[in-house]
């Protein structure tokens, strides 16, 4: 008989603060949820809340001061390896002379015997990454030359890069146009055929129309079904009354004389008044 597998995450009792314990201020607390394999989770919260500091837990990188973090039925640091992760703001110079496929194979690193070399194989690997990502024809370009959803699809690619099982995302729709933002849904939505994908977000219309489930967290995490997410769990979590601004779907959204085209709307309510 075949067993299932281990949650993607779990997180039982988790406890974070910054500064000498006791004496930290909590950032996370009581933190009990987990993320089962193929699942596609949206994290939702205002700044502060702990969204990053999550991530953080999940990938080894912090510690939980109390409570334990599994992933993949291993220790967050023994499970580095089969988790990509996607940073909020990657740190890469621009103005260093390397094309696109020598950032994705840097997702190879530790998978690599002799450190930055890459064999056959590694580049193999990358190429097939950027094809999965449909952004293989801009292996030979500079970083510098591309947009910003067309980066994004290479910092996703160099996480694919390592073959991973779990896939970490930082706001990854964050300063990209909304034709790139359509774009790149249809490209998770088709990686959580393979996936686990969890990725942090600000945008609570996006998350609750795309996503399956939503963790809603301001220090302590709610987990809710997308659909049931509305203004007043976002409320709730914001401790303050929100409404939301549901734009057609051929509103230019960088214009600001789009409002003619919008109107106010619940959370998760379409712009013709139906559910998602």
């Amino acid at each position: 008989m075949n067993s299932s597998p281990p949650p993607a995450i779990a997180l039982d009792d988790v406890w974070f603060g910054y500064g000498p314990s006791p004496m930290s201020v909590p950032v996370l607390e009581a933190v009990t949820f987990s993320v089962e394999d193929r699942d596609f989770l949206g994290i939702i919260g205002p700044n502060g809340g702990g969204k990053t500091t999550l991530l953080k837990l999940c990938l080894g990188l912090l510690r939980p001061q109390r409570g334990r973090v599994s992933v993949l039925g291993l220790s967050p640091t023994r499970a580095r390896r089969r988790v990509g992760y996607v940073p909020q703001h990657a740190q890469i110079d621009t103005s260093v002379p390397a094309s696109v496929l020598d950032i994705v194979l840097m997702g190879r690193l530790g998978l690599s015997a002799w450190g930055a070399w890459y064999g056959s194989a590694h580049r193999a690997a990358a190429l097939d990454a950027l094809e999965r990502v449909r952004a293989a024809e801009l292996a030979s370009r500079p970083l510098a030359s591309l947009s910003g959803g067309q980066r994004q699809r290479v910092l996703i690619a160099r996480a694919l890069a390592a073959d991973p099982k779990l896939l970490l995302l930082d706001e990854p729709t964050a300063g990209i146009d909304a034709h790139m933002e359509e774009s790149l849904v249809d490209l998770l939505h088709e990686l959580n055929r393979e996936l686990t994908i969890v990725m942090v977000s600000h945008d609570v219309a996006f998350v609750s129309t795309h996503l399956k489930r939503v963790a809603c967290l301001n220090r302590r995490a709610v987990v809710h079904r997308a659909e049931e997410i509305g203004a007043d769990v976002i409320s709730t979590m914001y401790h303050q009354p929100m409404r939301g601004i549901r734009h057609d779907s051929d509103c230019p959204l960088t214009d600001p004389g789009c409002h003619e085209g919008c109107r106010p709307a619940e959370i998760g309510e379409s712009a013709t008044g139906k559910g998602p």
